[in-house]
């Protein structure tokens, strides 16, 4: 991919600010930052928009969305870096120029696509990186199944690398959080490509008990230590209960990803934890597990984030259907969940807003019968799609 830096006027454009949109409006572009913002007539020789909006480059804290390009059929395995190239220029095309690749920690004994292999995936993206091929800016997120024996042995492997800047802690035990309907569980495994049957879910449901009954609680001691230890933010995952929101706020988590319940959404706003919610809730209109719709969510106020979780392109799509689906909810409003406030949940000031000295991490929108569509992609001043 060749990347051409210089200095760059757009002109004739919607440009989504924090708190409000220039209907036409110009911006200049210097040594990657934005360096300047007007109104109206823009510099001879500007790049025209077509009337397109212009908005910051969108920050994704949540996706595992590589792990579908490094196994796209049940065991069939693909290069790692052709997969980290593969699934990097679709995040770009997507409108999204940070992103936190969400690598699962952790082992278990006869489980097949990708557990175990979030030093594989590491690796392949370093090598990307280091080789100039990835468009976007990418970090790690090390997803702790923290119930499962080898989860703090793999998230040591991984914590001294410099681009691990988010740590979650999940369980996903049946009968409990994301999947307290059994029912719903055994119907997620079944149209997962593996064809189990009752019997083998019976005995992998029993080995999960096992597991968090032996090892959870110790496990969730140990990741919580090494992630204030090396000040890598934490997220907790699926909260639900009332004992689940005091958890999250005794292990002092800045990000709560996907609660289930209304309960528990207030419990964490109330102690000022930001709420993550999926992108395809938005679209799809509820959750494929039959919990709290994340537009109900928007409507008590209880809705700081957007994350695209398995499907890149449903960020930018949820984040303008937003006002359609909340009408106290402005548009620019509605872009600081995907840009300005994942930003500063987990400490990156320099980006996430179109304003003077930020990065110039932009992306150009066209809307076109509901559905948006990306046109260009700039990341710190460079044209990378």
């Amino acid at each position: 991919m060749e990347m051409k830096p210089k200095d760059t006027v757009i002109a004739n454009a919607r440009i989504v600010l924090g708190d409000r949109v220039i209907e036409r409006g110009w911006l200049a572009l210097a040594d990657g930052r934005i360096a300047e913002i007007g109104d109206g007539t823009a510099p001879a020789g500007a790049e025209d928009a077509g009337g397109d909006l212009i908005m910051p480059g969108l920050i994704e804290l949540h996706t595992d969305h590589l792990e579908a390009h490094y196994v796209p059929r049940p065991k069939v395995f693909w290069n790692p870096v052709a997969a980290v190239i593969s699934y990097d220029g679709q995040l770009a095309t997507s409108g999204i120029t940070t992103v936190f690749d969400s690598l699962r920690v952790w082992r278990e004994d006869g489980a097949e696509e990708v557990d175990g292999r979030a030093g594989v995936l590491a690796a392949a993206i370093t090598t990307a990186r280091e080789a100039s091929l990835l468009r976007a800016d990418h970090f790690l997120h090390l997803r702790c199944e923290i119930p499962m024996p080898s989860v703090v042995e793999e998230a040591k492997e991984l914590i001294d690398r410099p681009d691990v800047k988010l740590m979650s802690l999940m369980d996903h035990t049946p009968g409990q959080r994301q999947f307290r309907d059994e029912v719903k569980l055994r119907d997620y495994y079944r149209g997962k490509g593996g064809g189990k049957t009752d019997a083998e879910l019976d005995e992998l449901f029993a080995k999960r008990f096992e597991y968090q009954r032996l090892y959870a609680a110790a496990n969730m001691r140990e990741i919580v230590a090494l992630a204030h230890e090396y000040r890598i933010p934490l997220a907790s995952h699926d909260d639900t209960t009332e004992e689940n929101v005091a958890d999250a706020v005794r292990d002092r988590v800045s990000v709560a990803e996907f609660p289930t319940t209304l309960e528990a959404a207030r419990g964490l706003h109330q102690a000022g934890i930001d709420i993550l919610m999926g992108a395809p809730n938005v679209v799809r209109g509820g959750s494929h597990s039959g919990n709290i719709a994340a537009v109900d969510l928007a409507r008590e106020g209880l809705l700081d984030i957007l994350s695209s979780d398995y499907i890149p392109s449903s960020l930018l799509m949820a984040a303008l259907q937003l006002p359609e689906h909340v009408p106290a909810i402005s548009l620019p409003a509605a872009v600081r969940t995907v840009t300005k406030a994942p930003a500063e949940a987990v400490g990156l000031t320099d980006r996430g807003e179109v304003a003077t000295g930020k990065r110039a991490d932009l992306i150009r929108v066209h809307v076109a019968g509901h559905v948006p569509v990306v046109r260009s992609v700039w990341r710190e001043g460079y044209r990378v799609a």
